[in-house]
């Protein structure tokens, strides 16, 4: 071996290594899961749509799958499931990416901030679901905010909780989510 394959061999191991045990995404739903999220409905202000979140495994993959039905009766029109983030997200992270599959609907992530103090004000950016697993990648800049009052995009380090929402309209929801995580 000559002067360079000593020198070149312990950088080509360390960039190897990097690229083949990549840092895990945010969330797999792998372990405990029910410790981290949480199931909300409309009904916590009087509305009637119905559903449930279950924590499920196939082939190898943990993922969240979120059932029901959304009704806008009674003026409500949402269920979701979320996270209360224990530790704020890098200042530099750039947006949310998510490994999703669904029943071709359109479904929604809620981010809440700091500076989302009243229930209604959140931060809603939009995506559609296929039957296959599918890659989304949402920065923040397609989050637009509920209210008048608040940023026009949520600061990275001022969110707080990150919900996947079935909203809107009246329509049947079925979503699985095997990973979430912060690019």
């Amino acid at each position: 071996m000559n002067t360079w394959n000593w020198i070149l061999a312990p950088l080509l191991i360390l960039g190897g290594a990097g690229a083949v045990h990549a840092e895990e995404p945010f969330e797999t739903f792998d372990v405990d899961p029910t410790k981290r999220w949480e199931y909300v409905a409309d009904t916590v202000m009087g509305g009637v749509s119905s559903g449930a979140l279950s924590f499920e495994s196939e082939d190898l993959d943990s993922y969240a799958r979120l059932a029901g039905t959304v009704s806008t009766a009674n003026n409500g029109g949402f269920i979701q499931f979320r996270h209360l983030l224990a530790t704020p997200l890098s200042k530099g992270a750039e947006g949310l990416r998510l490994r999703v599959r669904g029943n071709g609907e359109v479904y929604f992530v809620h981010v809440r901030t700091k500076g989302t103090r009243l229930p209604w004000h959140y931060y809603q950016a939009q995506f559609e679901t296929t039957a296959n697993w599918t890659e989304i990648r949402l920065p923040w800049s397609a989050f637009k905010p509920s209210a008048s009052l608040l940023r026009d995009t949520p600061a990275a380090g001022k969110i707080k909780s990150v919900g996947v929402v079935a909203y809107g309209r009246d329509h049947s929801a079925k979503i699985d989510v095997s990973e979430v995580d912060f690019f």
